[in-house]
């Protein structure tokens, strides 16, 4: 019998697959507990349109990603830190510090865990920082450390 998973089941496949399993196993254990539901066209075709519908919400994802990576390139953040000898920070700038600045003062809501930065910024002038944006989009914002 063909089945469509409704979620995934270890060795057997994975949700939205559509694959021939055995008529007990579907009947007994698979369509009981609603872990799949018979591969009909009424079905196929409901599959369709949300494999669809998924594919057109990751392109619109995509674009506006492509928009925030032209807005960030465009922009240059401004924090500022205490100084010692030679340009040294006495704390460290993180990427919690440039998520907040972003979030305060351009409105612009960026999860910290996306902002890669290697090492936390340690001196003062200017830093050029990765932003994974989208799995295919990364931008870079322009980060400028000035004593306080």
């Amino acid at each position: 019998m063909k089945v469509i998973f409704n979620q995934d089941i270890k060795g057997k496949g994975k949700k939205g697959e559509v694959k021939n399993v055995s008529d007990g196993y579907a009947r007994n254990y698979l369509l009981k507990h609603n872990k799949a539901v018979e591969a009909t066209k009424a079905n196929m075709d409901a599959l369709k349109a949300k494999q669809n519908k998924e594919k057109q919400k990751e392109e619109e994802e995509k674009m506006e990603s492509e928009r925030l990576r032209e807005q960030l390139e465009n922009m240059e953040i401004k924090l500022s830190a205490k100084s010692g000898d030679s340009d040294r920070l006495f704390g460290s700038i993180t990427s919690k510090h440039i998520a907040d600045e972003l979030k305060q003062n351009h409105n612009i809501k960026i999860d910290k865990r996306k902002i890669e930065l290697d090492d936390p910024i340690r001196n003062l002038g200017y830093t050029n920082v990765p932003v994974k944006l989208h799995p295919e989009v990364t931008g870079t914002i322009r980060v400028h450390v000035a004593e306080k």
